[in-house]
């Protein structure tokens, strides 16, 4: 099985890098920059691709993937400013609004719009990380300006895919992690990472039981939008 993970230097993307090339598969981890933990994983099946998601024009890199992708996993994404305080009502601004948005949903737009022909020709699945922040819904607490309106927007996409993928035979799924503990939570998160991926392989596996672009928690759970 093929499977290509963008955002796979750290954090849940490289505890995705791990878990699918301990079940055999053939992995490419796409990094920006820095390849992180990646560096430090030497494997015959593992495939390291540098891929900065917020590039209009990525055609360097298409010799490096694969013809055919069975998962696509949409991971690469960034919480912005890091302090609570300038996400508020009073502190966020447009500058900050549209990176994060160009990253966590235009990004994995990008991605997607590149690769579906390779996904179409096995019919597989792909998976794009949001956050139960990108839910109307669950948003008691307001604030997280940037992030919250970026994972919402993705959501929606990654709904649009779904229907527009569906009659390829492609299914389209979107993800919540739980919160879990990375450096983009300070590790302050209720969950590890292998939990937190454990929970969304076995989701991504049995893409075919959930609705065409559910948004569907690590656990299984739908999440309400």
């Amino acid at each position: 099985m093929n499977v290509l993970i963008t955002g796979a230097n750290r954090g849940i993307g490289l505890g995705f890098v791990q878990h699918y090339l301990m079940n055999g598969c053939q992995v490419w981890a796409c990094y920006r920059s820095d390849r992180g933990g990646l560096a430090k994983i030497e494997h015959p099946q593992l495939h390291l691709v540098q891929w900065d998601i917020t590039a209009d024009k990525p055609a360097s890199i298409e010799s490096g993937l694969p013809d055919k992708i069975d998962v696509l996993i949409n991971n690469a994404g960034v919480y912005g400013p890091s302090k609570d305080a300038d996400q508020s009502l009073n502190a966020i601004t447009p500058d900050a609004m549209h990176k994060v948005f160009d990253v966590d949903c235009v990004g994995a737009l990008r991605v997607a719009k590149l690769l579906w022909p390779r996904v179409v020709k096995t019919k597989g699945v792909i998976a794009n990380i949001s956050s139960k922040m990108g839910s109307s819904a669950d948003n008691s607490s307001g604030g997280c300006y940037a992030y919250r309106a970026a994972k919402a927007a993705l959501v929606i996409v990654s709904k649009s895919m779904a229907v527009d993928l569906a009659p390829k035979g492609v299914r389209v799924i979107t993800l919540h992690p739980g919160w879990v503990r990375t450096d983009m939570t300070d590790h302050s998160g209720l969950i590890n990472v292998d939990e937190s991926v454990a929970g969304m392989t076995q989701v991504i596996a049995h893409a075919d039981d959930y609705q065409p672009g559910a948004f569907i928690a690590f656990d299984g759970k739908i999440v309400p939008y």
